[in-house]
């Protein structure tokens, strides 16, 4: 099982850190939109979708790396008060009864959307917008994705924590 968590968060961790790469990308780009509508006063259809599209692509591939580092929400004040065991027995109920059920309702519905515009071949409505929005729905799907089986993997990691010391080497 250990080995199964080990590989499932290797990943997650490898799309984060690919996804954190846009994050530069973003940021010149909306350095160069302000310029361009500010300095110049150009407006721009397609660099205002590329700010958009960048965003998502940073903060979807990023969520469930943000999970797995413990860089998410959490009443700290309670949980620093824990014990590692209790803390394992909130984190699985929070995962299996919460975390995991609402994930499996919306990735499915946002992989029916990604599927929908795919047939489409859904661009912008905007005549001079970005080509292939189905794109964007993709990585929607796939991020939302990713953060399920990041709870799947620290649901495993509870339940390794709450089983005895010589099953955990297994």
């Amino acid at each position: 099982m250990q080995i199964l968590v080990i590989f499932l968060e290797r990943v997650v961790r490898l799309v984060g850190q690919a996804g954190a790469l846009f994050l530069p990308l973003l940021m010149i780009t909306i350095l160069v939109n302000v310029i361009a509508r500010y300095v110049f006063n150009i407006g721009s259809i397609e660099i205002e979708e590329l700010q958009w599209h960048l965003n998502a692509v940073a903060v979807m591939s990023c969520l469930a790396w943000a999970y797995q580092r413990d860089a998410h929400v959490r009443v700290d004040a309670l949980h620093a008060r824990m014990s590692p065991r209790t803390r394992a027995v909130v984190e699985l109920c929070g995962v299996l009864f919460l975390l995991l059920p609402f994930l499996w309702f919306v990735t499915g519905s946002s992989w029916k959307i990604f599927e929908y515009s795919w047939k489409l071949k859904e661009g912008s409505p905007m005549p001079s917008g970005l080509p292939a929005r189905y794109i964007i729905k993709f990585v929607m799907a796939a991020g939302l994705s990713l953060l399920f089986v990041q709870g799947i993997a620290v649901a495993l990691k509870s339940i390794l924590t709450l089983l005895p010391s010589p099953a955990r080497k297994g």
